[in-house]
């Protein structure tokens, strides 16, 4: 299995557009490389890729993954179709920049599904696409991997205000808004899990974290306050967005050694995004790592 780590910041990139914190600042000057919004590409064979999530900067990262280029006709792509992790905009709007990709299949979580149903409208009208409901904890088989969703959070974006509020886990009726996935090589037996999106440590997950090879897991914020510290906009809006610190989840990273652990979808005030800081030395102490936007990783 091949994986490429297309983004690891989370929305708006780092750096962001309308912020003058610290690590912004640094990748202006920089001292830092750029990063942009999370998303990943995973293949069993090299040739055809699924992409998980589509971020607004899709259409960078697959210009700048060669692996991804088009061919061999003047239209031909490697990119088979999308996975979707959450319905959150970050993950979502680059769906239109892959308009022009005839026959994308697209797959979600049925409460993601429901919530793009305007965008779906919309780009019914470029081309016929396919969309599928990922059912929780039931392998789908894409293309030579087995794929399984996990139900970890019943986050739900701001804009999709006819669903019920949850923060820690699914509304029964609504089924889950967020989910991790697993991804297995039967060719290997090699297996990822992505959670670039996790509002708590739920049971059952440090199951999951032992019996993967790779771990990609949400790095948004280092600390409870840090949105406070960076920018002076108080803790209430972070607490409301739905990402555990590593703060909270390196105690459970360093139960797992043998797994390689690697934090994305971090923030832009994120200080461990600096390799010189003591929040990146205490990551790297526990056995975790940052990676930078286009890693290759094989599984």
């Amino acid at each position: 299995m091949k994986v490429v780590v297309l983004g690891t910041a989370a929305g708006g990139g780092v750096p962001q557009w309308n912020c003058a914190c610290g690590p912004c600042s640094a990748v202006r000057s920089g001292e830092l490389p750029a990063r942009t919004q999370d998303a990943l590409a995973v293949s069993a064979d090299g040739v055809g890729w699924w992409l998980v999530n589509a971020s607004p900067d899709i259409g960078a990262q697959l210009a700048s993954t060669p692996s991804l280029a088009p061919g061999p006709g003047p239209r031909d792509t490697p990119v088979r179709g999308v996975l979707f992790t959450d319905a959150e905009l970050d993950h979502t709007l680059g769906l239109a920049v892959l308009r022009g990709a005839v026959g994308l299949r697209v797959h979600g979580p049925a409460a993601v599904l429901r919530a793009l149903a305007p965008t779906r409208d919309v780009l019914a009208t470029y081309g016929e696409w396919s969309w599928r409901e990922v059912e929780p904890e039931r392998v789908l088989t894409l293309d030579g991997l087995e794929v399984t969703a996990f139900p970890i959070s019943g986050k739900r974006p701001r804009y999709a205000t006819d669903a019920a509020d949850a923060t820690d886990g699914a509304d029964a009726t609504d089924g889950p808004w967020v989910v991790a996935y697993r991804f297995t090589d039967p060719a290997t037996g090699g297996v990822l899990l992505y959670a670039p999106c996790l509002a708590s440590w739920p049971p059952g997950f440090d199951a999951l974290v032992a019996e993967a090879d790779v771990v990609l897991l949400d790095g948004t914020f280092h600390a409870p306050s840090e949105m406070s510290t960076a920018t002076g906009t108080g803790t209430g809006g972070q607490s409301a967005m739905g990402h555990l610190p590593i703060t909270h989840s390196l105690p459970h990273l360093r139960e797992h050694p043998s797994t390689r652990l690697i934090y994305t979808h971090l923030n832009n005030t994120n200080p461990a995004l600096d390799p010189g800081s003591p929040e990146h030395a205490e990551i790297t102490a526990a056995g975790a790592e940052l990676v930078t936007d286009g890693t290759l990783i094989e599984i």
